[in-house]
């Protein structure tokens, strides 16, 4: 079949990063534009007279020195070496800030011109559709022809971590990454996050918290409705899964939406700020799986932070029932990484979110020193993908949890910390006791309840004051040097 493509655009050469987001956001609008007025055209019978094509905005940058006017503390914006590199773009509007910083810190670090036009990547049709808008399936079955005979789908070529993971191997001078995600692989990270989180990406906030127990979520949807009632000083908005909105009393106060009938796999939360500086809250459930599933598509948002709130199995006798574990290390034996990140590299603890971690603790709970101690112990979190490891040879399990040095023992926080190495998403772990396996201390049921109703509010608490302490932190402190590699991307 013959391609049916619009007009080509130039590229074009830009020394303003405003105007090169501009020219990024005519050439995403006119080519997704192109493959939904077909397709509209489809549902209404019109079938193409060839395959519909159109492609993704591409930047790049030409570098010809190793001189570069970066800060050596910076970790991003610069260009590694003299060569040309690339990248393509999707949703530059929802992108919108993030590029035009990255467009800026690459001109001033380098003093050379930024590229944009189009790239050889073609939009696939499922990527140029809105998740909201509603497409009439029956009449594209009643056609006849396969939708892959007259546009492009996902094509998993386009949607790998290779250069995440380090892997990609570019061509002597290029061109090189200029960002750890290509426009599909974002696509389809975007996509995913309506599917299995209910709510639309451009709520999601720059600072996240993932819990494993939906008592969290209770209780910070509870404390998000009261601020919002309360006018909040800080916070705009509340938005729940279905795009359920409620704004700020001191905005209007108005709520908008419906809450679905079903809820999604891992419901995601959002207390909204200017700039994304508001605080995203996840259910992402037990298991690794879950967590590698939710943080591999979060981290195409880039966030500044993501921290792992939830409970966990207490290994020492010295710990009770409600004491906090702030994980400076991590076992990894969770497994749903071994194929991206090899287990022989470390997961460092990251000073940043540590200090922040044990000041929250501290301010939440009115101790210092030795009396936050007393229930917070810092040490090793061993992460294991088999829920019922009790059930297994007692002998064999307790001696390696001996040699870790292990303190606690769950099913998400090494995987969580273990992505946010590998996609550079600065990490933590503030972990409560719930009970203690290898000591025969277990919740009965009624103990269970009083436990959940005391301990999960000043939990919560602790974790939504470490990411206001955060995000008062300069960016570029945040996203630090232990989390880049030798030949790193330029974009943040």
């Amino acid at each position: 079949m013959k391609l049916i493509m619009p007009d080509p655009l130039p590229l074009k050469s830009f020394s303003d990063p405003v105007q090169a987001w501009e020219y990024v956001c005519e050439i995403y609008d006119r080519n997704t534009s192109f493959i939904r007025d077909h397709l509209l055209n489809l549902t209404r019978g019109k079938v193409p007279p060839g395959k519909i094509r159109a492609l993704y905005p591409k930047v790049q940058v030409l570098s010809t020195s190793f001189q570069q006017n970066a800060s050596s503390r910076l970790a991003y914006g610069f260009l590694h070496s003299p060569g040309l590199y690339q990248t393509t773009l999707t949703q530059p509007k929802l992108f919108h800030k993030y590029l035009i910083e990255n467009f800026s810190l690459i001109l001033k670090n380098h003093g050379a011109q930024i590229e944009v036009g189009q790239s050889d990547t073609p939009i696939p049709l499922h990527f140029a559709v809105d998740p909201k808008e509603r497409v009439e399936g029956d009449t594209l079955l009643d056609i006849g022809v396969p939708l892959r005979d007259l546009f492009d789908v996902p094509d998993l070529a386009h949607v790998d971590d290779e250069i995440a993971n380090g892997t990609f191997i570019p061509p002597a001078g290029g061109p090189y990454p200029l960002a750890a995600f290509t426009g599909p692989r974002v696509d389809y990270s975007l996509h995913r996050l309506n599917h299995y989180t209910g709510t639309t990406p451009e709520h999601f906030q720059n600072f996240v918290i993932f819990t494993n127990y939906q008592f969290y979520i209770e209780e910070f949807t509870r404390l998000a409705h009261q601020w919002m009632a309360d006018g909040h000083e800080f916070y705009e908005s509340f938005i729940e899964p279905g795009n359920v909105i409620t704004n700020n009393a001191r905005i209007g106060g108005a709520t908008e939406g419906v809450h679905p009938v079903r809820q999604p796999q891992m419901p995601a939360y959002h207390l909204t700020a200017p700039n994304g500086r508001g605080i995203t809250m996840i259910n992402i459930g037990v298991g690794p799986s879950n967590a590698k599933t939710a943080t591999d598509h979060i981290a195409v948002l880039r966030p500044h932070a993501w921290l792992m709130l939830g409970h966990c199995a207490g290994l020492r006798n010295s710990q009770s029932l409600g004491d906090y574990v702030l994980a400076h290390g991590y076992v990894r034996e969770d497994h749903v990484l071994d194929d991206d990140l090899p287990v022989t590299v470390p997961i460092p603890a990251l000073a940043e979110i540590q200090v922040a971690l044990q000041e929250a603790v501290e301010e939440i709970t009115h101790l210092e020193g030795l009396e936050a101690k007393a229930i917070m112990r810092t040490g090793t979190v061993f992460t294991i993908d088999n829920r019922n490891w009790e059930l297994r040879d007692q002998s064999e399990i307790i001696r390696r949890l001996s040699q870790s040095r292990a303190i606690a023992l769950d099913m998400e926080s090494a995987t969580i910390a273990a992505n946010g190495f590998r996609f550079r998403v600065p990490y933590g772990t503030l972990l409560c006791v719930s009970d203690k396996p290898l000591h025969g201390e277990l919740k009965l049921p009624g103990m269970a309840s009083d436990f959940y109703r005391t301990q999960v509010n000043r939990h919560l608490l602790i974790g939504l004051k470490a990411m206001e302490i955060l995000r008062n932190q300069p960016i570029e402190r945040l996203h630090s040097r232990k989390l880049r590699s030798f030949a790193e991307t330029a974009f943040q």
